[in-house]
Formats: C-alpha cells, structure tokens, sequence
C-alpha cells in the first residue's frame, strides 16, 4: 500500500485534515515558514540582479528533520499550506528545503475544511505556481528593502529600536493626516429648530425639523437669525403641503471578505482586528464540535472575493426556504461591483456547513469563537435573502413661508433582517400616520430650539482605517491586522476606546518620513505597487522588473537623506535642572516613548526621569505652567505642571489669550482660537 504525506501549516489543521484522509496518509504540520531572509542583514544581493539569500529559520532543524523522515517514508508529497500567495510561497520553500522531488511532488489547496474539499483537492493536484510565489517574494523584498534601508535612519535621527514599513509608513501617515485635519477644525455655529403640531382627530403630535425658506434648503448660523425666524413664525398658520407616501427596500448585506468581517466584528463585538483573524484562523483549521468531531466550521479567511460556490448557495437557499418560507429567498447570487483585482479563486468567508447553525455548535466553543461564528454564519444566511421592506412617507409643512420636513419608515417585511441587523440598522418610528391628508389642520404647540457646532472628522478606529485602506488599494486582506499591529507595538499610535490616537513618537517618525521619503508614504504609489504585485500574480509583470525599478529609487533617497538629516541632527538639550544624584545639568533625550530627562553622566549616573515640556502658557485656574504631559498610552494632552493639585487639562493646545465673550480658556485651532467652552462657541484669529 503506497504512503501519502501532507503537509500543512498548523497543527490543528493538520489534526483535522488527517480525520479526512485515512491511514493511508501522514499529515504533518511545518508551523508556517521554515525559510526567510536573514534578520542580521537585508539578504538581498543588489549586485546580483536582486537574488535573494535564504536561511533556514533558527528554531526549525529539528522539526525539519522530522519532516525529512516523513518524506523519505513517503511515496507521494502533497504540499497543503493555505490558498494564497503565503501559502504558495511556504509550500515552494518547502520544497527548496527538503529537496523534494518534482515528479513525486504536488501541491493542493482548499478552501475550507472539509472531507469532500480535501478529497476532491488532491484529486485536483496540481505543480507549484510560481507567479504566486514570485508575487509574495516580491513583497517581501520590497519590504525588507524599505525596512533595512530606512529604519537605520530612524535610529540615528530619533532612536533605535524604531522602524518603517512599505505598508505601515502609509498607514501612520494616513492617522496622521486626520489628526492634523481634527487638530485644525474650526467648529461652525448652527441651530436647530423643531415644531410640535397638534393634528385636529389624532391624539398623537407630530414633529418637523426646519429645513428652509420656501423651495431653499436654509441652514440656522447664529442666535439672530434664530431669533428673526421665531419672530415671522408667530401666529404663522400651518398646513401641510405635500404627503409622499412609498415603499423602500433594504437590500440584504453581501458575505464577507475579511476586510468587511474586520469592520463588523469590531463595530458589533468590539474586537480588534488581530483578535478578529486569530478567532477566524482558529475557526477555519477546525474546532472540536459535540457529536461531529473535528470540524472547519468557516472557510479560508484571507479573500477579498463575494463569490459563493453552488453548492453553498444551494445549501443555504434550501436552508432559508425550510426554516424561514420560500418568501424569504432571495432571487439571484448578489456580486460586488469592483474595479479593482480581487482574488476571485478564495470564495467569500461563510460557515462550510450552514446546518451547523450557532445554536448546536455553542456549547463546543469559547464565547469570542461562538460570537465570531454566529456572525458569520447570520451574515451568510442573510447575504441569500430577501431585501427588508419599508413603508414610508415624507411630509412637508408650510408656515408663512417657511418649510418644516419630517420623515418616517415602517417595517413591513423583515427580510433578511430576521436573521441578522447591525448596529446601523434603522429603528422605525413613530410617524406612520394613518388619517394623515394634505387637508390635515394643524395646530403649532410648541416651537424647540437648540445650538450646535459642527464637529471634526472622527478619529480613526481599527475598523474605519481597514475600510479607508482597502478603498485606496493599500495592502491586501493578509496585511490589514499586522500592519495595524505593528504600528501600535511600535507605539507611534496608541488606542482609546476604540479611537486610533497618533503619539509624539509617531508625529516625528511621520514627519521624517514626509521629509525624506515622499514616495514611500504616498498613498498612490502604495497602491500602485499593490496592482503591480497582482501582475506578478497574473504572470503579465516579471518579479525581477518590479524590484529593478523600485530600489534604485528608493537607494537614491536613503543617500540623500543620510545627508540632510545629518545636517539636522537632534542634539540633547540641556535643561536647567540639576541631576540630584551627581549635581550636573540634565539633558532632554528621546527614547521609545518619547522625550525624557537622563543625566549626561552616563554610564557612570543613570538617573532619569519624565521630562514636563512648558509650552510658555500659564494654567488658567491656579497660574503656574502649563506643560506636555501624556496618558499612560502615550496619548498627548496638555495639563498644569501642579498637578494632581491642580485638574486642569485639554486636548488641544491652549493660549494665554482669554475668551472675549467668556473669559474662558481659548484653544488652538488650525489659525484659530476657539473657545473650549462648547456653549460659548467663541472664534477668533490668532494674533
């Protein structure tokens, strides 16, 4: 009897698979790469027509001689590491490694797993596809090349233990831009008025929002203006003047991909998109379920396709028409309108048996894999059903000129929304009026007013900045969860209730980067490189054309900023504080969480402590100065140096210059100061 070998990844799949297989087949896990470029240097020879130098990762001999023996055993070698360009990759090291044997050699892929997916693969066997495998080369050089190029600079003008990214740079960058955009919004003043109306035959009052002066849409700048409005409106007689009455649908969501699943999962389950994919990884290699074994309870989580198989769709058609009625199938596949290249040969992420719904499988998994599956598994059931039903009417409302709107919905078939909402989903509300006529009489109850001020460009969270990046082409379902890593372990970023904050650390090594590097934070040559990468893919782009073009570029800018910044560079400053253990003047170093005070002596005194920047600004409440302070994150706000003494703290910088309205305190504001005093609303120019 002939002796199959597979080899996988992980453990646990390779647990699950082996289920599948029978004795016939060994499967054996290589814990993902076994080969990369070295750490010591950039393991790329330049003068070599780029080729790349490979070693052995350190740690993995032994399991490699493990696998050594399992291969001389075997009479066939399936190579089943995961369907990507990763995977492809792993696989080809694989074979360099072990020196297997091209006429006993292949390689499978799956897309979930399951015993029909994993038999019909190696039935589907198949030789190593090299554009995939160049494609993820080349990404890892040009990522080794930006990394080992750029970070010793980071060290030398900042400090070591920083680094860039081809990917990562792009993204700080992008947190940064908006941090700047909030930093220097300058709130507008507006007022909203509201009329309650007693309608003659109906117990229940209607409210209408002003919406403008006849035909024109009005906004309400100030309190005069207000004030003139309320003044034409006194014993104003009201009538409605148009009733439109209508139907709207919803449409069900599509399946996932793994940016959508990131979104979501951090919106309604507040995780974070690492945790997001180590659930997902763990859900996908298989999980002990009650009476059915090990299973792969969703498919493969890296894709950024909508595409459903037949047989799935079929499934899940018969399952919606069981459980829910025939009413709540939905007509066709939906497909994603996209211009971009998808990896169209990975299906979307959904459950592979949607008769394993959450109900049966939630006592075999931990709460996080129960939530995470019974998102996908809804989100799936949904993304094959009807499109929600609403019933809505919109009203217009007259009063001596000027125009009052009120809206409302009503749901009238659930649709897909049986099985799944989300927290933007519409609640209905109250103004289905159903003796509701144009000849309606109307009777002004009372008129409510309230000042507002237009509000900055939110934060980044997590989830936004995955979207904002799959939309500008940046990076690909693999990369959105470590880049986003990476830069918070860094710690040019930090996290607050969910908001994505840039540190002082992160404004320098930004700007170093826009300085010195304008390319490699562009937005669109990020994302030009991507679809060049997907050439390689596609065969239509040789790998070694991409690298030419792109290191001489890059080494062109490396030796003009080891130049300038050398010009440039951060001397400590020395501050007029004593070291109290040896009497000498300390100085203002920089290290990885930012500016702190380190006695010059060292290595002979090692005292250091926080270092207070003044920024020359006296604290409103107490008088003493006002200095740069940050949270334990490393968030950085402004606070009073008498501190816990005194509470006084802001966001933004304040100025000695007081309120003229108020007396309050005035914060910065692009050119502007603003009022911190939200009800005050005061702007002025700075002088």
């Amino acid at each position: 009897m002939s002796k199959n070998l597979v080899i996988v990844e992980s453990p646990a799949k390779a647990k699950t698979i082996k289920k599948f297989l029978g004795s016939n087949y060994e499967v054996i896990a290589s814990n993902g790469h076994v080969r990369d470029l070295p750490k010591s240097q950039m393991g790329i020879d330049v003068n070599n027509d780029f080729e790349p130098k490979y070693i052995t990762i350190r740690g993995k001999g032994d399991l490699l001689a493990k696998i050594r023996k399992e291969v001389k055993k075997a009479d066939k070698v399936y190579l089943a590491t995961d369907p990507d360009r990763e995977g492809e990759a792993i696989s080809w090291h694989l074979s360099k490694t072990l020196k297997l044997e091209e006429n006993n050699t292949s390689r499978i892929t799956f897309n979930e797993i399951t015993k029909n997916a994993v038999k019909s693969s190696i039935k589907q066997a198949r030789d190593i596809d090299m554009n995939l495998v160049d494609s993820q080369q080349t990404r890892r050089m040009l990522d080794r090349m930006v990394g080992y190029r750029i970070s010793p600079l980071l060290w030398a003008k900042v400090k070591r233990g920083l680094s860039a990214g081809r990917v990562q740079s792009v993204a700080l960058r992008i947190i940064c831009d908006r941090e700047e955009e909030i930093n220097a919004f300058v709130p507008e003043e507006y007022w909203n008025l509201e009329g309650e109306f007693d309608i003659k035959g109906d117990k229940s009052p209607l409210t209408a929002k002003f919406a403008g002066i006849g035909s024109e849409r009005t906004v309400i700048h100030s309190e005069a203006e207000l004030n003139e409005i309320l003044k034409n409106l006194e014993n104003a007689e009201f009538n409605i003047t148009e009733i439109k009455r209508g139907e709207r649908q919803k449409k069900s969501p599509l399946p996932f991909t793994t940016s959508t699943l990131q979104q979501e999962a951090a919106k309604n389950l507040n995780f974070s998109t690492s945790k997001t994919m180590r659930l997902a990884q763990q859900l996908y290699e298989g999980v002990d379920i009650e009476n059915h074994g090990t299973v792969g309870l969703i498919t493969y989580l890296r894709t950024d396709s909508v595409r459903i198989s037949e047989e799935a769709d079929t499934a899940a058609r018969e399952f919606i028409q069981s459980s829910y009625g025939a009413e709540f199938v939905a007509d066709k596949e939906k497909t994603k309108e996209n211009g971009k290249k998808i990896q169209d040969a990975h299906e979307a992420i959904r459950p592979t048996y949607v008769d394993l719904t959450p109900v049966v499988v939630k006592e075999s998994l931990s709460r996080d894999q129960f939530r995470l599956y019974q998102l996908i598994w809804k989100r799936f059931i949904a993304s094959r059903m009807q499109a929600a039903k609403y019933e809505t009417i919109a009203v217009k409302i007259d009063g001596n000129g000027y125009r009052f709107t009120t809206s409302g919905s009503k749901l009238i078939f659930d649709g897909y929304m049986s099985v799944y909402t989300t927290v933007d989903d519409e609640k209905q509300n109250n103004i289905m009026l159903k003796n509701l006529t144009e000849d309606a009489k109307l009777t002004l109850t009372r008129l409510n007013h309230s000042q507002h001020f237009t509000q900055p460009p939110a934060h980044y969270t997590e989830a936004s900045l995955v979207k904002t990046l799959e939309e500008l082409g940046i990076g690909r379902p693999s990369t959105y969860a470590p880049t986003i890593t990476t830069i918070m372990a860094r710690r040019y970023v930090v996290k607050e209730n969910k908001n994505l904050y840039i540190t002082e650390l992160g404004e320098v090594v930004n700007k170093i980067m826009k300085q010195a590097f304008p390319s490699i934070v562009d937005v669109n040559f990020t994302a030009n490189l991507e679809s060049l990468l997907d050439g390689v893919e596609d065969g239509s782009i040789p790998w070694k054309t991409v690298v030419r073009n792109f290191y001489p570029d890059l080494e062109a800018a490396v030796s003009q900023a080891e130049e300038s910044l050398e010009e440039i560079k951060i001397e400590d400053e020395k501050t007029d504080i004593i070291c109290e253990e040896c009497g000498r003047n300390m100085v203002i170093k920089y290290g990885p969480h930012g500016k702190f005070l380190a006695c010059p002596g060292f290595p002979d005194c090692r005292n250091t402590k926080p270092y207070l920047e003044k920024i020359g600004v006296a604290c409103p409440l107490c008088g003493k100065d006002v200095v740069i302070r940050k949270t334990k994150k490393g968030r950085k706000y402004y606070g009073c140096e008498n501190n816990p003494e005194c509470e006084f703290m802001t966001w933004q910088k304040p100025s000695e210059q007081r309120c003229p309205k108020c007396n309050g305190i005035m914060v910065e504001k692009g050119t502007s100061l603003v009022c911190n005093d939200e009800k005050c609303g005061c702007i002025v120019a700075k002088k």
